[in-house]
C-alpha cells in the first residue's frame, strides 16, 4: 500500500486554548472552508469542556473531535482525570495520547500508555498517539533508541490486528512550539523508522498505519512536510488556532 491509498489526516491540538464561544466562533469559520476538501480528514481536540459543543457543531461534517487525554480506568478515585466511557457517552471520535506535554510536564508514563492505548481502541476511538525524542537526544544519536522505546512499550497490549487504527504522531520536542521545524529530510527518516518499528509486528499494519508529522507545522511549510512518502498528515499546534491557516494546511493535504 502506498501513502497515496492512506488517507491524509491534518488533526489540530488546541492545547489549553479557547473557551466553548472561542470554539463555536472558530468552526463556524472553518466549516464553510472545507467544503472542497474531500480527500482529507480532519480532527480538532479541543479542551474537554468545549468536547460536547464541538461533538454537536461538527455533526455531518468531515470534522471528527479527539480528547487531548483519557484515563485507563473506568472508573475510580482519580480527581481530575476523564474515563473512555464519559468520551463516549458524548460521541467523541479519538484521543490524543502520549503528547510531550503530557509526559513533560505531567507525568505521563510509557506504562500508562500501554493501558491507555488499548483502552482507546476498546472504547471505539482512533487514538493519536505521540512519540518523539528532546533536542538533547536528538544530539547524542540516541532518536531511534528513543522512538523504538515509546513504539515498542505504548502499543505492547494492542493486538497485531488493531496496529493499524492506532494514528501515530513523531513530534520531534525540540520542535514543538520553538519556530524551529524538522528538515523534510529529518521527518521523513523519523516517520520512515517509525513505520519500520510497526513493520517489526505486522507489516500489513505497517503498510495502513497513518503517520503525522508535528512540531510548528505551519501553512508555508505544510505542502512540503505532506508531501514526504512517510508523512500521512500533521498534528498542529499553533497554526490549528485560526481558521484560515489550519485550513490552508488542510488543503495542502488534500493537494
Amino acid at each position: 500500500m502506498s501513502s497515496s491509498t492512506r488517507t491524509p489526516l491534518i488533526a489540530g491540538n488546541w492545547k489549553m486554548h479557547k473557551t466553548i464561544a472561542d470554539a463555536e466562533a472558530f468552526i463556524g469559520a472553518l466549516l464553510p472552508r472545507l467544503s472542497s476538501v474531500e480527500t482529507v480528514d480532519v480532527g480538532i481536540c479541543p479542551s474537554y469542556l468545549a468536547l460536547q459543543a464541538m461533538v454537536d457543531s461538527t455533526r455531518g461534517s468531515r470534522v471528527r473531535v479527539y480528547a487531548q487525554n483519557m484515563h485507563y480506568a473506568d472508573e475510580g478515585a482519580f480527581t481530575g482525570e476523564v474515563s473512555a466511557q464519559m468520551l463516549s457517552e458524548i460521541e467523541v471520535g479519538g484521543v490524543v495520547l502520549g503528547h510531550s506535554e503530557r509526559r513533560q510536564l505531567f507525568g505521563e508514563t510509557d506504562k500508562a500508555l500501554a493501558l491507555k492505548v488499548p483502552k482507546a481502541l476498546a472504547a471505539g476511538f482512533e487514538p493519536i498517539l505521540c512519540v518523539g525524542e528532546t533536542e538533547e537526544e536528538r544530539e547524542r544519536g540516541d532518536t531511534e533508541r528513543k522512538l523504538r522505546h515509546q513504539i515498542q512499550e505504548d502499543l505492547a497490549k494492542v493486538p497485531e490486528e488493531r496496529l493499524a487504527e492506532v494514528v501515530i504522531a513523531y513530534e520531534p520536542i525540540w520542535a514543538i512550539g520553538t519556530g524551529l521545524t524538522a528538515s523534510p529530510e529529518q521527518a521523513q527518516e523519523a516517520c520512515a523508522f517509525v513505520r519500520a518499528l510497526v513493520g517489526q509486528r505486522s507489516q500489513d499494519a505497517a503498510e495502513r498505519v497513518r503517520v503525522l508529522y508535528g512540531g510548528s507545522v505551519k501553512a508555508d511549510n505544510a505542502a512540503e512536510l505532506l508531501a514526504l512518502p512517510d508523512v500521512d498528515g500533521a498534528l498542529v499546534g499553533g497554526a490549528s488556532l485560526e481558521a484560515e491557516p489550519f485550513a490552508a494546511i488542510v488543503a495542502a493535504a488534500g493537494a
